[in-house]
């Protein structure tokens, strides 16, 4: 599915140890914070492909697979989501580990995830099936040097207790939807 991290990233540059650290200093001194993200999804008009626009980035594009009559440009909905699953697991470890004075060669998470898309989009056949996703599965391939095997168990268990996306799939949120 993949290609070995060693082929995907020729020289790993990893984060700055002092700024991580201050950065977390920031946290701890005012635990309250809290920020609000943004993103405005917009139907771009060539049957499902959507363009979504985050701060002042370039937009990210999201389209479904032919199989859900789409034109099969770029990921769909649940696809970006697990990408956006395996980024945050993938930088919790990142930054951990770096926090840990370990040096970081390569992370690869490999997200998959189970869904029948049978009652798609409420147009189909809903009876007693779940609607998204009801398993996902992540694996995380590390090469990280200074660390036993022990240790980046740990430090795998560590970032999935606190990534924010993996624990806003995980847990309840509240979620509302109306019109603007």
């Amino acid at each position: 599915m993949t290609a070995p991290v060693r082929e995907i990233v020729q020289t790993f540059e990893t984060i700055d140890r002092d700024r991580l650290r201050a950065l977390s200093e920031k946290g701890r001194a005012d635990p309250t914070a809290v920020r609000t993200v943004r993103a405005k999804t917009i139907a771009e008009g060539r049957r499902f492909r959507h363009l979504n626009y985050v701060r002042d980035l370039p937009a990210h594009v999201v389209d479904e697979p032919p199989g859900l009559l789409g034109d099969d440009t770029a990921p769909n909905p649940t696809e970006a989501l697990l990408a956006a699953l395996g980024t945050c697991v993938a930088v919790g470890l990142q930054a951990n580990a770096v926090a840990r004075g370990w040096t970081v060669k390569g992370i690869e998470i490999e997200s998959e995830g189970d869904i029948n898309i049978t009652s798609v989009w409420g147009t189909g056949d809903l009876g007693e099936k779940a609607v998204g996703l009801t398993t996902v599965r992540l694996k995380a391939r590390l090469d990280v040097e200074g660390a036993t095997e022990a240790e980046l168990d740990e430090l795998v268990a560590h970032a999935g207790q606190w990534s924010p996306v993996l624990n806003t799939v995980k847990n309840p949120v509240a979620v509302t939807l109306s019109r603007a």
